[in-house]
């Protein structure tokens, strides 16, 4: 039974709080030990997701949760890059909740060994910076979510910060979009822009019964930039993904969230 969307927006603000509360607690740690970082930001997203109002869990989920499936640490998945800009491009993206949210792509980092990926900033009110990807264990039995992970979301706190006036792009935070557990949420998803070649096996792990493996692409996979599925719903090449939980990590709130 899928959980019911939380419209009460005192609780989806308190769950952005609570998320740019730890990505705070983890840029402080991340300066000295990463790996230490990752930990508390797997202990936060899982107790989110099993104790919040807002999360994306339905009641009887959250009863057995014993958190996402997150892989171990690996200090090889974590870059310091130089954001360079290149031409821009807008896209339009209809939510389907949110009505039309427009991306810009402002720039884009290159990931040694892995590719490069664009990095998009939200218009309108709130702004933020949007880093989407996709990797090749995407829509994999045990791989990765079908449509891509999310690494940066700032408007929503999820920002890894900068060091010595480069970005941090750590793919062990790669985490899931909400549509990934609950196909009623409206998911901005990894285009071909934001599509690696290359297997990425850390961060989070595909929801149990919300794989899309039988669906070899992402959705929009050949347009440059990232496309949103209306209120979950995958585009005709894909069928959408089922909800349910693993071990010990997060939580969501309504809407685009």
């Amino acid at each position: 039974m899928p959980a019911p969307l939380v419209t009460d927006p005192l609780l989806v603000a308190d769950w952005r709080r609570r998320v740019a509360e730890a990505y705070a607690e983890v840029r402080r740690i991340a300066a000295d030990d990463p790996a230490g970082a990752h930990a508390v930001w797997v202990q936060r997203r899982d107790e989110l997701f099993a104790d919040h109002p807002a999360s994306p869990l339905d009641a009887a989920t959250r009863a057995s949760f014993a958190g996402l499936d997150v892989a171990p640490y690996d200090a090889s998945f974590r870059f310091e890059v130089e954001v360079r800009p290149g031409t821009r491009q807008r896209l339009d993206v209809s939510t389907g909740t949110d009505g039309v949210v427009t991306f810009e792509r402002v720039a884009s980092v290159e990931l040694p060994g892995l590719g490069s990926l664009a990095l998009w900033a939200l218009q309108g009110y709130g702004g933020g910076l949007f880093l989407p990807v996709r990797d090749a264990l995407a829509g994999r039995p045990g791989g990765t979510f079908g449509g891509g992970r999310y690494l940066l979301d700032t408007i929503k706190g999820a920002d890894l910060g900068t060091t010595r006036g480069l970005l941090v792009v750590d793919l062990n935070f790669a985490y899931n979009p909400t549509c990934a557990y609950e196909p009623a949420w409206a998911c901005p998803l990894a285009t071909r822009a934001n599509t690696l070649t290359a297997e990425v096996p850390v961060g989070e792990r595909v929801w149990p019964t919300r794989s899309w493996d039988d669906e070899p692409h992402a959705a929009a996979a050949s347009d440059e930039a990232p496309r949103d599925v209306p209120h979950g719903h995958a585009p005709p090449d894909r069928k959408p993904p089922k909800a349910d939980r693993k071990p010990d990590r997060t939580k969501k709130p309504h809407k685009q969230r």
